[in-house]
C-alpha cells in the first residue's frame, strides 16, 4: 500500500468526504488542498445517468472556456496546400497533409489537437486507427472537421475544449490550473456544466447528473452539489 506523505495528509483533513459543497465554495478549496509544486490541472469529473451504448446517449461536444485552459495546446491542421498559411497564421504548430499523415504513419502524435478540412477526410482516415484511441480523431460535432480552419485553430487557441462521455458515463475535462482564481474556475466550470445540462437526451430516464467531483492532479477529490448548477 502507498504510503500516504504528510501534505498529502493535511490536505485530506480539509475536505469532508460526506460533503457536497457548492461549486464556488469547492473552487476556493481545491486550490488549497493542491500539493503538487508545479501548476496542477483542475478537472471535472461528471457522471450521467446515460447509456453510451446507444447513439442518441453517447454525448460528445465542445465549449470555449472563458479564462482558457491555462495550457498552450498544439494544433495539427491537416489541409489543401491553398489554406497552409490560413492555419499557420492562426496559430496552427503543425500543418500539411501527405507530409503529416506519414508522420504520424510512423508514430508521431505529439499534439493536442487536430483540426481536418473535409476534402482531407480521405488521407487523414488512413490514420484513423492512430489518431482514434487518444482521441485526437477529427469530428465535425467536435468542429474539427472544417473549412474554416484558421477560425477553428483560433478557437483551440483561445480556450475551446472537447469532451464525450466514456464507456463508464462519465465526462473528464479539465476547466484550468491551481493558479486560476477561484472566480476564474467557478465561470470555466459552470460553462462546462451548463452545456452538459443543455445536451441532455429526452431518451435519459431518471437522474441525469449522478455525481460531480472537482480535484487538481494528485489531490483529494471534492465532492459537488448537482444542484448549484442552476
Amino acid at each position: 500500500m502507498p504510503k500516504i506523505g504528510k501534505k498529502r495528509k493535511e490536505a485530506n483533513k480539509l475536505v469532508d468526504p460526506e460533503k457536497q459543497y457548492e461549486i464556488k465554495e469547492a473552487m476556493h478549496l481545491v486550490k488549497k488542498v493542491s500539493t503538487p509544486k508545479f501548476d496542477a490541472s483542475v478537472d471535472l469529473h461528471i457522471r450521467l445517468g446515460v447509456d453510451p451504448r446507444k447513439a442518441d446517449q453517447a454525448l460528445r461536444g465542445t465549449v470555449s472556456l472563458p479564462h482558457g485552459t491555462g495550457k498552450t495546446k498544439r494544433v495539427a491542421v491537416f489541409c489543401t496546400p491553398d489554406k497552409e498559411q490560413e492555419a499557420k497564421d492562426a496559430g496552427a504548430d503543425f500543418v500539411g497533409l501527405e507530409e503529416l499523415v506519414a508522420k504520424v504513419q510512423g508514430g508521431w502524435t505529439d499534439v493536442d489537437v487536430v483540426i481536418a478540412m473535409p476534402q482531407t477526410m480521405g488521407q487523414v482516415g488512413k490514420i484513423g486507427r492512430i489518431l482514434g484511441p487518444r482521441g485526437l480523431m477529427p469530428n465535425p460535432k467536435t468542429g474539427t472537421v472544417t473549412p474554416n480552419v484558421g477560425a477553428a485553430v483560433a478557437e483551440v487557441k483561445k480556450g475551446k475544449i472537447s469532451f464525450r462521455v466514456d464507456k463508464f458515463g462519465i465526462i473528464h475535462t479539465s476547466v484550468g490550473r491551481v493558479s486560476f482564481s477561484a472566480d476564474q474556475l467557478h465561470d470555466n466550470a459552470m460553462e462546462v456544466l451548463t452545456s452538459i445540462m443543455k445536451m441532455k437526451p429526452s431518451t435519459v430516464k431518471g437522474t441525469y447528473v449522478k455525481s460531480l467531483t472537482c480535484a487538481s492532479t494528485m489531490s483529494p477529490g471534492i465532492k459537488l452539489d448537482p444542484k448549484s448548477i442552476g
